[in-house]
């Protein structure tokens, strides 16, 4: 089985791929051969949050993308906003650099909006959508506001206090008590983000389309995934989405909240996995 501390180790000595692509240096690892899975992690984190997956899909025939946003990890920092339409452009520029044409594409909380962002600018590039724990809705006029507010309070802050306040929400209170090795990565994650990084996104979410209409037009295969206990994005919107994407699957991770593939990580691999090796055969 893998190990998550094991994950953390290899994070602290492997050296990550960099392009210079749209004026910045994008961070992002490559693993394994095959059909391509480009995973798309959410806010404050970076590509880290998809190491398991990393490890166990690249030795079940993909070759998996995991790319740092721009703002975090280690892809340059832009301060001000930060649109969705740019993260969505800085990864096809990474994808055309790397030569992947098609893909298969991921993505978790905001990581899942942009996943939409690049369903609507470029869909014919995409064989298959994995939507996990994220809202296809505009922001609301008190969530511009919170969004602001909280974009202002990490610039003066930082994400420390941010970190630790919002942790039990990220993940459920009972796998921090069981799973300390992933309550300290998720930290980690979050407490080294940069600030004008994470502010950046934060107001580029405040002005994102509504991809509601969008959803109905979702010609390839999708799945969503959310974690029962999610109070970021509840079943209810998983819900949603699985009703207006013509065809798609639904699971809900059970004993997990925001981050599903970290905190039941086997289960959700599973799950995937069943839906690629479904839809997409293996090279």
């Amino acid at each position: 089985m893998f190990s998550l501390h094991r994950a953390i180790a290899l994070a602290s000595v492997e050296l990550v791929s960099t392009l210079p692509l749209n004026g910045i240096t994008i961070g992002y690892e490559d693993a394994g051969n095959g059909p391509a899975l480009v995973l798309v992690h959410g806010h404050p984190f970076d590509r880290t949050m998809w190491r398991p997956q990393l490890d166990r899909f690249a030795r079940e025939g993909w070759r998996v993308i995991a790319p740092d946003l721009r703002g975090y990890g280690q892809t340059t920092v832009v301060p001000g906003v930060t649109p969705l339409e740019t993260f969505a452009r800085d990864l096809e520029a990474l994808l055309d650099a790397l030569g992947v044409d098609e893909f298969v594409l991921g993505g978790l909380s905001m990581g899942g909006q942009i996943v939409l962002e690049c369903q609507r600018l470029f869909p014919h590039r995409i064989r298959a959508l994995l939507l996990a724990d994220t809202s296809p809705h505009a922001e609301t006029a008190d969530g511009k506001i919170a969004r602001e507010d909280q974009a202002r309070r990490l610039l003066r802050e930082g994400l420390a206090s941010y970190a630790h306040e919002v942790l039990p929400t990220m993940l459920a209170p009972h796998n921090i008590r069981l799973l300390p090795a992933t309550a300290r990565h998720v930290l980690r994650m979050m407490t080294t983000a940069s600030p004008e990084g994470a502010a950046a996104a934060l107001r580029g979410r405040a002005g994102r389309p509504d991809y509601v209409d969008l959803l109905g037009d979702i010609a390839v295969p999708t799945l969503v995934v959310v974690g029962e206990e999610d109070e970021f994005t509840p079943v209810e919107l998983a819900k949603f989405l699985h009703s207006r994407i013509p065809g798609a699957e639904l699971s809900v991770i059970e004993g997990a909240a925001h981050l599903p593939n970290l905190e039941r990580e086997v289960v959700f691999d599973d799950v995937v996995l069943d839906f690629l090796h479904a839809v997409i055969t293996p090279e």
